[in-house]
């Protein structure tokens, strides 16, 4: 059996779909599995053993508009699947699916698109499965009859190779951080949107308190786009930190994160990478809800201020951010500590 699977878009929900893809992986172990999805979800999928082959899709680039649709869909109806799995909730989703002349076309029923499938499964209403966003993809899994139950995990884990871990160690070095020395990943921005993100200031003040206190080297990662959010924190620090904003490919992301022994940072896909190569993580929430979003990982820190308007899930926030701002350098630092002192690590 040919199976193709239609990946979700974002980082973190990548992450949070790894527990269907591996009960896929499982239940047909001999079938030839392929994952359709952004260039940088096929770097995070790469050395999972979830499936035989990565197959990108660039709608920005080679599959932009209509008739780079139209080659992404003959590529694939080349490969005669005998199933789509669409974990990705679009419209779009299904047509590919469709197009490609996949005989049986699996998925949620939303987005206009259930006459595309030939099993359009009925979306989960509110209080039938747990909140988090895992459950949503494993549901979805069990209403196909591919999965009998539904399986809690309390960890979700990616596996780095050794040699990519030492890469990222030697690159880590040469950029500048100290042999030995206690590394704390900052995570500065978050794709979705502003809302999402704390105040520059505060993450140099965290960051300030956390390096006098323990000489620790700080590295911030993110995004090009995140370059002057990266800008003004390093403008406010003492110490300068190690600077892999925009730098710092998807691919190469989670065996940096692997080198380092905290991450701090905002409801993002990094913290969501970070979290499944195995860092204690603190991460502010401001706008978005952790019972839905939150690392799956025991070693989590939430700090959240809930007012009367928080989750509103919105981009960019119209009045005064306040669920951002009434999140202190203390309460940060004050959930920073614990994991802190855990850490077994010599300081260099």
């Amino acid at each position: 059996m040919k199976i193709l699977i239609r990946a979700t878009n974002w980082v973190g929900d990548a992450i949070m779909a790894l527990p269907a893809l591996r009960a896929v992986r499982k239940r047909f172990p001999d079938a030839e599995i392929a994952i359709v999805g952004r260039p940088y979800v096929g770097d995070i999928y790469r050395d999972q053993g979830i499936c035989d082959q990565l197959i990108p899709y660039d709608p920005k680039g080679l599959h932009a508009g209509f008739s780079g649709r139209e080659r992404l869909a003959a590529q694939l109806r080349a490969q005669k699947f005998d199933v789509a799995l669409l974990l990705q909730n679009a419209f779009d989703a299904a047509w590919l699916a469709w197009r490609a002349n996949i005989p049986e076309r699996i998925g949620y029923a939303r987005d206009g698109r259930s006459f595309l499938l030939t099993k359009a499964v009925p979306l989960p209403q509110h209080g039938e499965v747990p909140a988090h966003e895992k459950f949503y993809y494993l549901e979805l899994l069990r209403r196909s009859g591919w999965s009998d139950s539904v399986l809690d995990e309390t960890f979700i884990g990616l596996s780095v190779p050794e040699e990519k871990r030492r890469s990222a160690d030697e690159h880590l070095c040469k950029s500048g951080v100290r042999q030995g020395a206690l590394r704390i990943a900052i995570g500065v921005g978050a794709s979705y949107g502003s809302a999402k993100c704390w105040p520059p200031p505060r993450f140099a003040e965290v960051a300030n308190r956390l390096q006098s206190e323990t000489d620790a080297a700080v590295i911030l990662f993110g995004t090009a786009a995140e370059a002057s959010v990266s800008t003004a924190i390093s403008a406010e620090m003492r110490r300068p930190p190690v600077d892999l904003t925009g730098i710092t490919a998807i691919a190469d992301l989670s065996a940096l994160l692997s080198q380092c022994h905290l991450f701090i940072g905002n409801d993002s896909g990094a913290m969501h990478v970070a979290a499944a190569v195995g860092l204690p993580i603190v991460a502010v929430f401001g706008p978005t809800d952790p019972d839905g979003t939150a690392p799956v990982t025991p070693r989590c820190s939430i700090v959240q201020q809930k007012p009367y308007c928080s989750p509103c899930f919105l981009r960019h926030c119209p009045t005064d951010h306040r669920c951002m701002t009434l999140v202190t350098a203390d309460m940060v630092e004050a959930a920073a500590r614990p994991w802190l002192s855990s850490i077994p690590v010599q300081r260099a």
